[in-house]
């Protein structure tokens, strides 16, 4: 009777350990993005990254204490205030780059092959986007603070054209560009 005892409490502390820490790894995953707020100071937009494994620690106790771990404005101005916290507690998905990009890249055509974006999975290849001057510029290279601007002139452009028209670009010798003309059908 008492092994079963102790084999039930050891189960029960193993399960108790397990929920606890995917709590912890979920607190932590959504904390750990850089986000894009506007300074409060300054009016003008910043990329700050939050501590993630403080706000995950503090969550544990009920309410979540974010504070920042860097901001693009530091270290010239890291004795502000913060009150850009208040922004990413209360609308903390919104902030996000990542989410950002998502919205915008939603039920857009990609600009060479037509195919629509319906939804962008964490795991997919990260679109590109194409400037009317002939640049292709990867996601992540896009430039925090001018971010908005650049969705206004950018196009979006999928992974597979992206990699297609950088080739192209890189190496136009070793590409042969047959336009389809019609009457002539398809290959594919």
């Amino acid at each position: 009777m008492t092994l079963v005892m102790y084999v039930a409490g050891t189960m029960l502390v193993t399960a108790g350990l397990v929920a606890g820490i995917c709590y912890l790894v979920r607190a932590y995953v959504r904390y750990r993005d850089s986000r894009l707020i506007v300074c409060p100071e300054s009016g003008e937009a910043a990329m700050v990254e939050v501590d993630a494994v403080h706000a995950a620690l503090t969550s544990t106790l009920g309410h979540t204490d974010i504070r920042l771990q860097n901001c693009w404005r530091w270290p010239l101005h890291q004795d502000c205030n913060q009150e850009c916290l208040v922004q990413l507690d209360v609308a903390a998905a919104d902030c996000l780059v990542r989410g950002i990009l998502r919205r915008w890249y939603e039920s857009k055509q990609c600009h060479f092959c037509g195919m629509r974006f319906e939804q962008i999975g964490l795991l997919d290849h990260e679109p590109a986007l194409y400037s009317r001057l002939g640049k292709l510029i990867e996601w992540r290279k896009v430039p925090i603070e001018g971010l908005h601007d650049v969705l206004k002139i950018y196009e979006p452009v999928c992974w597979n054209c992206y990699i297609a028209q950088l080739f192209r670009q890189e190496h136009p010798d070793l590409v042969v560009y047959r336009p389809w003309r019609p009457g002539i059908p398809r290959s594919g």
